[in-house]
């Protein structure tokens, strides 16, 4: 076989593999992904905008509070992090609309996702160890959606990951795997009030138009509780019986498995106090964050809460958790507790429960991806 005929082969074997992925409006797609490694089935990926569509926010300017406080309405839902005492918060509705921003916090390359289709707020590590190399990764809004949700791309080897489980699925990172870094979805008055010197990202991005975008929602309506999601991104009948499709969900991992807490089930009990595959976990409600996937301008859409996950250990003590009115209040001690899980009055004020990784999801979504998953007062 002649190298000029072998070479041919190739390229038609590597255009019959991106001719499985859908591409319905044959959009461009110039990738040099090897999309000869995956673990997927790439049927499942859809070209839905040109590469490069989303302007993804890079080291990405901050205010502090008082300027944050007069920029951001008190009820915004913001993916709050916080690492070695310097916190930084980042309004969802921001996300939506750049769905990506790489940045830095305590000297942490860390990445602020938000698929606003999926509704999933995750943050993770930008920083990988894999087959015993080291990357420093910055990614990109790839333009396709794999079972509704995001597909992210890093620019050093244009690697495909889903955003919603942080794990490379197509290229030369195939089979890689993100840290999560732990994330709370809060709003922009308890950012502020739990973290006095925390900064929140500025609406004055350098970005063209963008600003004019900040405080409207394109997708109105999306998570009204009879909805389902785009059909043309995810099919109906894909939809686990379970549960609603848009129901508001959080996750836990433990041994290898996973458990999700529906938002309305925390909501009716205020506080959850569980045990899953040997990890204990507590579980907090408090609402006063509104959706940003509701009414067009977000400062007029529904308060849907906001629930928190920590590990409820005090210095090796399991603590039991009850909501009496509007505090959260540990049985052993009667302290007192936020919804960001620090310790206001009582014997252990000034300690802080640490957050179980989590994220906050649709239903549809995360159990799209994780049908095994257990559902709490469900299974």
């Amino acid at each position: 076989m002649s190298k000029k005929y072998f070479i041919i082969l190739i390229l038609l074997f590597e255009i019959s593999i991106i001719a499985q992925i859908k591409n319905p409006r044959n959009i461009p797609f110039n990738w040099n992904t090897d999309t000869t490694l995956s673990n997927i089935d790439l049927s499942e990926l859809m070209v839905v905008l040109p590469r490069g569509s989303f302007v993804v926010l890079n080291n990405p300017n901050f205010i502090g509070r008082e300027e944050g406080l007069n920029t951001f309405f008190s009820k915004e839902p913001v993916l709050s992090v916080e690492l070695n005492g310097v916190a930084k918060a980042y309004p969802l509705n921001m996300l939506s609309i750049h769905e990506i921003a790489n940045d830095t916090l305590s000297g942490v390359p860390i990445l602020a996702t938000y698929c606003p289709l999926c509704n999933a707020g995750i943050v993770y590590d930008r920083r990988l160890k894999y087959n015993g190399k080291n990357f420093l990764l910055e990614f990109e809004v790839s333009g396709m959606l794999r079972k509704s949700d995001m597909v992210m791309a890093d620019k050093q080897t244009e690697t495909w990951w889903q955003q919603l489980e942080g794990k490379a699925i197509v290229g030369h990172l195939e089979g890689a795997e993100l840290n999560v870094i732990p994330s709370l979805v809060i709003s922009v008055e308890e950012f502020f009030r739990r973290y006095p010197n925390g900064k929140i990202l500025s609406k004055k991005t350098g970005i063209k138009n963008a600003e004019d975008s900040y405080g409207i929602n394109y997708y109105k309506n999306y998570d009204d509780p009879d909805n389902k999601p785009y059909e043309r991104f995810f099919s109906p009948e894909d939809v686990d019986p379970r549960l609603p499709a848009m129901e508001r969900i959080v996750d836990v991992r433990s041994a290898g498995e996973f458990k999700v807490y529906p938002f309305s089930a925390v909501e009716k009990a205020g506080v959850i106090n569980d045990e899953f595959n040997g990890k204990n976990v507590v579980l907090f409600y408090q609402p006063g964050v509104v959706s940003v996937l509701d009414e067009k301008e977000i400062k007029d859409s529904k308060d849907v809460g906001m629930v928190t996950v920590f590990r409820p250990f005090v210095e090796g003590e399991l603590l039991k958790f009850k909501k009496v009115e509007d505090k959260f209040i540990d049985e052993n001690t009667n302290s007192v507790w936020d919804i960001t899980g620090r310790c206001i009055e009582g014997k252990l004020k000034g300690k802080e429960l640490e957050i179980e990784p989590h994220g906050n999801h649709f239903a549809f979504a995360w159990l799209a991806f994780h049908p095994n998953t257990k559902i709490y007062g469900v299974d």
